[in-house]
């Protein structure tokens, strides 16, 4: 029998219905545990405000808890004939403690309901995202310092330049992931605002305690004005998804740079031949499929918060089912970077690298520049240095040691590692996840 917490006497056309929920079920599952979640601290609120007896209170939360368990064990399933999540929890409920079960929707919509759900959703996600981070910052470090002193060739336009370093290499994209990860703290801020109690978002004539609810849950603060918490839809996903287009562009340019450099023509580094295919008619193929893959991967997480802005475009403020529309892209996005994260740490932890590039005599020339250096501080005009150069690599006779000697501030020879983890390790640790996790910890308890 279908459960449907808007259903009155008129029965919908099943074609209509069809295609108004759409994928809701299937993507309801992921925002589960976190609808129990609010649920929770809503009933505890509701309680505080004399809606539910005490009694009534610890019923529900006996088995909410046991529901939540149910969602982390990945077995929570929304039946057929029951429309999204919200229904189900209510439907468990019900049939469990019968019309107390029917209480929990006192002073929520569904509109504030799957705008916390989406909240709460996406601040772990962003907690997954920003420990994976974490995990390859550290890793590219590792690396950086592991091959600071082998050098190799830096390109402009595709063309030998200067000589750069492997320490350099990785520890660009390490300090690349520090601007990323504040990149992803604002839209975390933006994230940790509690929507809840706006309701269909002009509130309630309940005497609700919004404060309540967002200490219950770790918010950093209320979503104030009600009308704007229902505005946030929307919005969110398309802020929090460019946060992690930003974490994608890193990723596919070290990506482009790995399947480069591990090509016969460069030879650079080694992929580990567990991590490489294979062709079906070439038997010395050992192809970088997994960068291959993570480069089209993030590309089109970099597309996402166009998707999701020409979705939102033009709707005037209160609420629009188009808006469910985003969550098709929007939820899935998650574990497609997570996965890219993942397989990028491990194959860079795994990484070798060619110490001998430079001894090839067609690297010669990115050390025209170290030797103009070297005559301007023997006294020559830089002018003067710059055309002897040009003059000797015309007439075949330039020649220079293959050493070079940098010594500031995140040159070849002083990579500022150290500063570097410094600031990842600050922009890691604002984030301040743990207050989340007690707060979560202490409505879980029984």
């Amino acid at each position: 029998m279908a459960h449907k917490l808007w259903e009155k006497s008129t029965e919908v056309n099943k074609n209509i219905e069809k295609f108004t929920v759409g994928k809701d079920r299937e993507l309801d599952l992921f925002l589960a545990k976190h609808d129990i979640m609010g649920s929770l601290a809503h009933t505890k609120m509701l309680a505080h405000i004399n809606l539910l007896t005490n009694e009534e209170m610890e019923m529900i939360h006996r088995e909410l808890i046991d529901i939540y368990a149910i969602a982390e064990r990945g077995e929570f399933t929304i039946e057929d004939g029951v429309e999204d999540v919200h229904s189900q929890v209510e439907l468990m409920l019900t049939r469990r403690l019968g019309d107390v079960g029917k209480k929990i929707h006192s002073g929520r919509s569904r509109n504030d309901q799957v705008l916390l759900d989406l909240k709460l959703f996406t601040r772990e996600g962003i907690q997954k995202i920003a420990e994976s981070v974490n995990h390859l910052f550290y890793a590219l470090i590792e690396q950086s310092e592991k091959y600071k002193q082998v050098l190799m060739p830096g390109y402009t336009h595709l063309q030998i330049a200067m000589p750069s370093s492997f320490g350099l290499w990785f520890g660009a994209y390490a300090e690349s992931l520090v601007d990323d990860l504040y990149f992803l703290q604002a839209a975390f801020k933006m994230c940790n605002r509690n929507p809840l109690g706006s309701a269909a978002g002009y509130g309630s004539s309940f005497p609700l305690d919004r404060m309540m609810t967002t200490e219950l849950l770790g918010f950093d603060s209320l979503n104030y004005n009600v009308v704007y918490a229902q505005m946030g839809r929307g919005k969110l996903e398309r802020n929090v998804s460019f946060a992690m287009a930003t974490i994608a562009g890193t990723l596919a340019k070290l990506a482009y740079d790995a399947c480069l450099y591990n090509s016969q023509n460069f030879n650079f580094v080694k992929l580990p031949d567990e991590c490489t295919t294979g062709s079906s008619i070439m038997p010395h193929k050992k192809n970088p499929d997994v960068f291959e893959l993570i480069r089209a991967k993030c590309n089109k997480i970099q597309g996402l918060p166009q998707q999701i802005m020409l979705i939102m475009n033009n709707l005037p403020s209160g609420y629009f089912r188009d808006l469910q529309i985003i969550k098709e892209v929007f939820v899935p996005a998650f574990n497609e970077l997570l996965d890219c994260l993942d397989m990028t740490t491990y194959i860079i932890k795994e990484m070798k690298v060619n110490k001998d590039i430079l001894k090839d005599d067609k690297y010669l020339l990115i050390f025209s520049v170290e030797e103009v250096n070297r005559l301007v501080l023997e006294g020559m005009p830089f002018r003067d240095a710059y055309k002897k150069v040009g003059l000797d690599i015309e007439a075949g006779k330039f020649t220079h040691s293959r050493e070079v000697f940098h010594t500031h501030e995140g040159s070849i020879g002083n990579l500022c590692n150290n500063e570097i983890v410094k600031l990842g390790e600050k922009a890691f640790q604002s984030f301040n996840f743990d207050k989340i996790e007690r707060s979560e910890k202490e409505l879980l308890r029984r």
